[in-house]
């Protein structure tokens, strides 16, 4: 019998620079830094679906709607990440063409390695994974102290919130909040060998 398993895994990471904010706060939780408590958090979620699978066919035509219609569930979109995990198996590629396929046609292309997930995958299974990372400012907005009676000039709790709350919300892929990209040569402009500005 298939299985259909949806988990969600959620891993919070706070972006860097934050453990040297701890330092600057008192005591008494007053900030007087230049830094910002409120940074923004990039929360990732796993979710699954199992589908059978041949050696030499690969998914059959019940299978691959199963996932299109997932995938269509999901509402796939940009920053989304798709893996094939194949458990202790071999890489069926025959099944891994098959998904990116699908993929393709919702725009999205497949990321090598798959993430962890819970459970043992099924022998005669494979275990398609898609992430999905969002950002977002705990604890925003803060409005837990009043501007009045601030006698050693500590930051409100409320600071940082508007402008990380801004970024959070309009960057494209929340993962490039924890890792950044690495430079390509159409993102990089202003090599050395890029004189004049061409």
């Amino acid at each position: 019998m298939m299985k259909n398993i949806l988990s969600a895994a959620l891993i919070a990471t706070a972006l860097s620079g934050c453990g040297t904010i701890g330092q600057k706060i008192g005591a008494n939780g007053n900030n007087t830094s230049l830094y910002s408590v409120n940074q923004p958090v990039v929360e990732r979620a796993n979710y699954a679906m199992d589908v059978n699978v041949d050696s030499y066919d690969g998914m059959g035509a019940n299978q691959k709607a199963r996932v299109s219609d997932w995938f269509d569930a999901l509402k796939l979109g940009f920053g989304d990440r798709i893996a094939v995990d194949f458990g202790d198996g071999f890489e069926n590629g025959v099944v891994k063409q098959d998904v990116i396929d699908l993929a393709a046609l919702h725009g999205m292309v497949l990321v090598d390695a798959a993430p962890v997930t819970e459970g043992a995958i099924a022998p005669g299974t494979a275990r398609i994974v898609v992430t999905r990372s969002t950002a977002s400012v705990p604890n925003c907005p803060n409005w837990t102290k009043t501007t009045e009676a601030n006698y050693n000039s500590s930051n409100h709790p409320n600071y940082g919130c508007a402008i990380n709350g801004n970024l959070a919300a309009m960057v494209a892929d929340p993962e490039d909040l924890v890792r950044g990209r690495d430079a390509t040569p159409r993102t990089n402009r202003g090599g050395s060998n890029n004189i004049g500005g061409n």
